[in-house]
């Protein structure tokens, strides 16, 4: 499964657009620190795996970009226990 990754910067988020659906993360930026505040896939889209794969899309912009992840919603504070590949992103 592959989407282009969008980093919607006037709306403080980033997308996949998908089947006419707009899946997305959104984030307040805070110096260094993208605080991951939201994830939303429409329900016609779920079960895919899109959620995790849209934020394992996005997490690898912040690494790529120097800069840290805060999780700030439920399913991202999921993610950021089971995974910890990721451990050098997440900051609390």
């Amino acid at each position: 499964m592959s989407f282009s990754l969008i980093h919607n910067q006037d709306a403080n988020q980033y997308e996949y657009h998908i089947e006419g659906h707009i899946c997305h993360i959104t984030y307040e930026e805070s110096g260094n620190k993208m605080h991951l505040t939201h994830t939303i896939v429409p329900d016609a889209l779920g079960g895919r795996g899109i959620a995790k794969q849209l934020l394992i899309d996005v997490l690898e912009e912040i690494r790529k970009c120097g800069k840290k992840a805060v999780a700030e919603c439920s399913y991202i504070v999921n993610f950021e226990s089971k995974n910890p590949d990721y451990a050098d992103v997440f900051v609390k």
